[in-house]
């Protein structure tokens, strides 16, 4: 495979004459480390079926299943199907998904580490992702700021930018709201952790998903730590100016394969009505998403720490 490394915000990689037929397992490797090196791939020229698609995705990682059904492709499960295009009559996937800041999945007790997109559809008008790289944000951030986010956590819930299925219609907004808990309860995360590949340190605040900040003894903050936080780091901004953020334009044929702890994004979607589809598989690798994910939420349910 070629690899070209493109020098921006996020010094994403982009590999020609990749075969996922023919790539041996040292080449998977080797991609992987240089998305945890580089933080977004960009496979170009690829031709793969959803089942292709999620069997070179198992050489990977493990993919697991969007836990909603509504946004599974309907052949291949673990393929989460953003799409405006309907299919005999029927609408396949969920249309503009992602328009706000987030990390797939923080919202649950086990995010992932990768996501690989595979745009079926492309409009014509302006159509790519935004990304944050949370672990220059982190670098940039003042000593003070850094030793005041010392063994903080952070609530993180789906409830702000839940979609309302189908199903929902004319149901009472308080049995939608308590289904939301029951199925995704939020969940408390550190608001720093070290990446357990590379050793950088990771601020895991979204605008999407964070909802308060935790003091060390488990105790909610008031809401303005986190919001500068959230303005330092660019997520606040309208227009996309911030220097922290890379915008990642596709073409047909694109396969974006990025890392998931280190990096928040924001879907740009076209203002135009135009018909676009994409494909998108998330993946756990062979780590803890970071060390003592699994034990924090255990010892906040022990202790009775209930998020609000």
């Amino acid at each position: 495979m070629k690899i070209t490394i493109n020098s921006g915000v996020i010094n994403q990689v982009q590999i020609d004459d990749f075969d996922h037929k023919t790539a041996t397992d040292a080449d998977i490797l080797e991609l992987k480390s240089l998305v945890y090196k580089h933080k977004i791939a960009v496979l170009k020229n690829q031709n793969l079926s959803p089942k292709e698609y999620v069997e070179f995705s198992k050489r990977i990682g493990t993919p697991e299943a969007y836990y909603q059904p509504m946004y599974h492709h309907p052949e291949q499960k673990e393929v989460f199907v953003s799409s405006n295009i309907p299919k005999d009559g029927k609408q396949i996937g969920v249309p503009r998904t992602g328009k706000f800041w987030h990390a797939d999945y923080s919202f649950m007790k086990k995010p992932f580490a990768f996501t690989l997109i595979y745009p079926q559809v492309i409009p014509s008008q302006s159509r790519g992702t935004y990304f944050i790289d949370m672990g220059k944000v982190y670098e940039s951030l003042p000593q003070a700021t850094k030793d005041k986010l010392e063994g903080l956590t952070c609530i993180q819930s789906v409830r702000k930018y839940f979609k309302i299925r189908p199903t929902d219609v004319y149901r009472p907004i308080s049995e939608v709201l308590q289904e939301i808990e029951k199925e995704t309860p939020a969940v408390t995360h550190k608001a720093v952790f070290t990446h357990p590949v590379t050793n950088e340190k990771i601020l895991f605040i979204s605008e999407g998903f964070s909802q308060q900040m935790l003091t060390r003894n488990g105790q909610p903050m008031d809401g303005q730590f986190l919001e500068e936080l959230l303005t330092l780091s660019g997520q606040k901004d309208s227009t996309f100016g911030s220097d922290f953020v890379h915008i990642q334009r596709f073409e047909k044929g694109d396969m974006l394969f990025w890392d998931n702890r280190s990096l928040v994004h924001c879907a740009l979607h076209t203002t135009a009505v135009e018909p676009t589809e994409s494909y998108r598989i998330t993946l756990h690798d062979q780590c803890d998403f970071y060390d003592g994910v699994n034990q924090l939420n255990q010892a906040i349910k022990a202790q009775q720490l209930e998020p609000a």
